[in-house]
């Protein structure tokens, strides 16, 4: 199983990296987490436009889906004929919200393109993985996920404050791949996002084998800081995700 990082900006693209986005790859099969801002263009630096097999919506905010409504074109006006629809895992509403995006009036129909199954909490499989997925702290109905491959295990936390849920996924996990979106002492108000330092006191009690950083609103915040942060909670790996970088479980 190996990780892609399509996309890793938190909130709006930074000038150096797309919305959230993660590309999950094992026995040729590609599995796109989260199609942030800007993150379709990222995808064609690391894989074929047409390789992707499965999409995972966390939730609908517009980072974290906006360019699903791009990769519409892609598939329904490819040059040789439309493309087969693909699967996309989502909260309640995201048909809908999706189709707002893309089309005229709110009136476009996406079902040529994608294939909608609601997420709830619980464990399925997609293509060669097995995904678990559960309910997180953040205002709109939001999922962290689990995938596991052989004996690889990659949990992201999604947009979330602190919660069990969070430390149930994480729990024994490879490579967790973190939300960090405040420093502290910065404004952060209630079951919204972690800071550096809660994304690490996760990691430990949880205990992942190595913590990636992501989702950092670094426009007002500080790298080093998150950093520095994380690494004083958490005595293992750390490391703040790139576009670009590639991990191998």
């Amino acid at each position: 199983m190996r990780l892609t990082v399509l996309g890793c900006a938190g909130s709006f693209p930074g000038p150096e990296a797309a919305c959230s986005a993660y590309l999950v790859d094992a026995e040729g099969f590609s599995l796109l987490i989260d199609f942030g801002t800007g993150s379709l263009g990222a995808l064609q630096r690391y894989a074929s436009l047409h390789s992707v097999d499965a999409i995972l919506l966390t939730h609908l905010h517009a980072d974290h889906i906006f360019d699903a409504c791009s990769y519409v074109v892609v598939r329904r006006y490819a040059p040789h004929g439309p493309l087969p629809q693909i699967p996309v895992y989502a909260p309640a509403g995201a048909p809908e919200r999706l189709a707002a995006a893309y089309g005229e009036n709110g009136d476009s129909n996406l079902d040529d393109v994608y294939t909608f199954y609601g997420l709830q909490p619980g464990t399925f499989p997609i293509g060669p993985f097995r995904v678990t997925v559960d309910t997180v702290e953040h205002p709109v109905e939001t999922y962290g996920v689990r995938i596991e491959h052989g004996s690889g295990v990659l949990a992201y936390s999604g947009d979330t404050a602190p919660c069990d849920s969070l430390l149930r996924l994480a729990h024994g996990a490879d490579l967790f791949l973190c939300e960090a979106s405040y420093l502290e002492g910065m404004p952060n108000p209630p079951g919204l996002h972690l800071t550096g330092r809660e994304a690490g006191e996760v990691a430990a009690k949880a205990g992942v084998a190595r913590l990636l950083l992501t989702h950092l609103v670094t426009a007002w915040g500080s790298e080093a800081q998150t950093f520095a942060e994380a690494s004083a909670a958490y005595a293992g790996p750390v490391e703040i995700v790139r576009p670009g970088s590639r991990y191998q479980l």
